[in-house]
């Protein structure tokens, strides 16, 4: 599904929670869900990704039964009212959401620990054959923004992101299924980030598709002195642009509209390069 990707992909945000950073308890009930979801799918998302645990930096680990409680019932409204066939993602690290989640006819796997939180959900993902999203992430939501240290980010997030591809493989997952996140602001210093994304190419070299997840996000803020996160859409649509001119496949983005914008005039651009043998 996500391993033959032609154009760049908008994968829309929707917290089932009381507490993420930027839109918790707005959604957590399944009519506010779904209309989200219209107003997503209108804007031209490709795929719908459904968390029911915060990770915010600080956040506290929810129960699997909690996030099943949240997320299961979404997804079947999702598909009994709004729509059989768009993909739909779920953001969780326990085999148990996953596993239920994709029984209740969600697409893909995305998790942040890449395997690390729960090694049954590398089981899940190789019988189901389901695309999976491993991201690089030092420490945990808990306490990854407590100290974390690079010597080399882009590099030492490389070869964290192999040794996740090695243990996915080592499961029975295809390299097919596998989806790479570098981990913006997850367990990384403001300008680790920034490095980050100035070598997103470097990422993109391990030649599986890639995805970017800086949507709102705190080191935006920093540098745009700005700690509204609903003020930092331009700013995401930026790194969005330099994203795709990167090679990136993949946006994780709260506001759809904005995005799609931006990655159809960087694809346009980007086009017209490869036209011109640039």
């Amino acid at each position: 599904m996500l391993d033959k990707i032609d154009k760049p992909l908008i994968m829309g945000i929707l917290n089932v929670t009381p507490d993420s950073f930027s839109d918790g308890g707005r959604y957590n009930n399944i009519e506010n869900a779904l209309q989200r979801c219209r107003t997503m799918i209108d804007e031209g998302v490709d795929i719908i990704d459904i968390g029911g645990e915060s990770t915010r930096p600080g956040s506290e680990s929810v129960t699997g039964e909690q996030q099943i409680k949240r997320v299961v019932p979404v997804i079947a409204a999702i598909r009994s009212e709004l729509s059989t066939d768009i993909p739909i993602s779920i953001d969780t690290t326990l085999s148990e959401v996953a596993e239920a989640a994709l029984n209740a006819d969600a697409n893909i796997i995305n998790d942040i620990s890449a395997g690390q939180g729960d090694q049954k959900l590398l089981n899940v993902a190789a019988e189901s054959r389901a695309p999976i999203i491993l991201m690089h992430m030092q420490g945990t939501p808990k306490n990854m923004q407590d100290d974390p240290y690079y010597d080399d980010v882009v590099a030492e997030v490389i070869n964290g992101l192999q040794q996740r591809i090695e243990d996915a493989l080592a499961a029975g997952i295809g390299m097919e299924q596998i989806v790479l996140d570098p981990g913006i602001g997850f367990g990384k210093r403001k300008q680790d980030n920034i490095d980050l994304i100035a070598h997103l190419e470097r990422i993109v070299a391990m030649e599986l598709p890639v995805l970017l997840g800086t949507s709102r996000k705190r080191f935006m803020g920093s540098i745009c002195d700005q700690s509204n996160p609903e003020e930092l859409v331009a700013a995401t649509a930026v790194t969005t642009a330099i994203g795709l001119m990167s090679g990136v496949k993949i946006f994780r983005v709260h506001d759809i509209k904005e995005n799609r914008q931006a990655v159809d005039v960087a694809w346009a651009v980007k086009q017209a390069k490869l036209n011109l043998g640039l």
